[in-house]
């Protein structure tokens, strides 16, 4: 195959403010493509950033809506492909829907398996491997969490020339006494994700992620604030998990490229026998317990009652 220039974004999305954030995502996809990428990634919720937020209510689109429109436009405008994720209203359901849209306009999609956390509360999970045809050869799709788990490395692993997808992956909460060690294995985590994954899966990684503070309400404790911030780590790695270029939190909201070669490699890292990749800290999975009984909650709640809606995008 030959080598592809390829781009990932690191936004600030604004949690809510979808007008504004495809605003955003456009200037940094003209900006990729005057770097000369061929590829560009956008982050997981690139349109609305996630949280619990009474705004993520009305951040939803629909597929044929604004954010691919603008995907396909930009496709389209510089002979590209261009993929990021967003929350995506059909069939009465709500998804986290990525989709990886090419210069003739046509496209193809992943919606992600589990919803993180407060994630829970906006979608349901999707069903399908995460395995997109493109004129390229199999690419996998994955978002935030799902780099984390097992078993989408086992259905990726020898199956895919690169991976891409984002994050939106935040951090523990200022104020609130936890210790700031678990802000550092948080962070460790998510910046050795896409290098494990790509030595396990044996194929090169586009991953884009979000940086910026944000503040929402916490599940269950309504006159709590979560303020924190999303971690970046926006990275392109290669297949044997080489870091080829990389955006840190601290670095705000930018782009990198990189030249890659799509193709398989064996792996050089075993996929371990169990749920999750790293080490996760036991408060951090009785968080994601207790959050993903809530949410699924929430979301059969405020889905009933007809409180999910499309944005409305000027």
């Amino acid at each position: 195959m030959d080598s592809i220039k390829v781009a990932a974004i690191q936004m600030c999305a604004e949690l809510g403010n979808v007008a504004e954030n495809l605003r955003k995502a456009e200037r940094l996809l003209e900006e990729a493509f005057r770097q000369g990428a061929k590829w560009a990634i956008l982050p997981e919720f690139f349109t609305s950033g996630v949280g619990f937020h009474p705004l993520i209510l009305k951040a939803a689109l629909p597929l044929e809506g604004p954010a691919l429109a603008l995907m396909k436009r930009m496709a389209q405008k510089y002979s590209a492909v261009v993929g990021g994720s967003f929350i995506c209203r059909r069939e009465n359901d709500s998804f986290n829907t990525f989709a990886l849209v090419f210069p003739d306009g046509a496209y193809v999609t992943h919606d992600k398996d589990i919803p993180t956390m407060w994630e829970n509360c906006y979608y349901r999970g999707g069903h399908d491997a995460g395995i997109l045809d493109t004129p390229t050869g199999k690419v996998g799709a994955a978002l935030c969490w799902e780099y984390v788990r097992a078993q989408t490395a086992r259905r990726l692993v020898g199956k895919v020339e690169m991976v891409v997808g984002g994050t939106c992956w935040w951090d523990i909460p200022r104020g609130w006494g936890i210790p700031a060690s678990l802000s550092e294995k948080n962070r460790q985590i998510l910046h050795e994700t896409p290098g494990r994954f790509a030595r396990m899966v044996g194929a090169p990684v586009i991953h884009a992620s979000h940086a910026g503070r944000f503040v929402c309400d916490t599940p269950w404790l309504p006159s709590v604030r979560y303020d924190s911030r999303f971690l970046g780590e926006t990275q392109i790695v290669d297949g044997t998990g080489n870091i080829l270029a990389r955006l840190k939190c601290e670095d705000g909201e930018g782009v990198i490229t990189a030249t890659i070669m799509p193709g398989r490699v064996a792996p050089t890292e075993k996929i371990p026998d169990r749920f999750w990749i790293p080490d996760i800290p036991w408060l951090f999975r009785f968080v994601w317990t207790y959050q993903n009984f809530h949410g699924g909650r929430y979301y059969r709640k405020v889905n009933e009652a007809g409180l999910l809606r499309t944005a409305s995008v000027s």
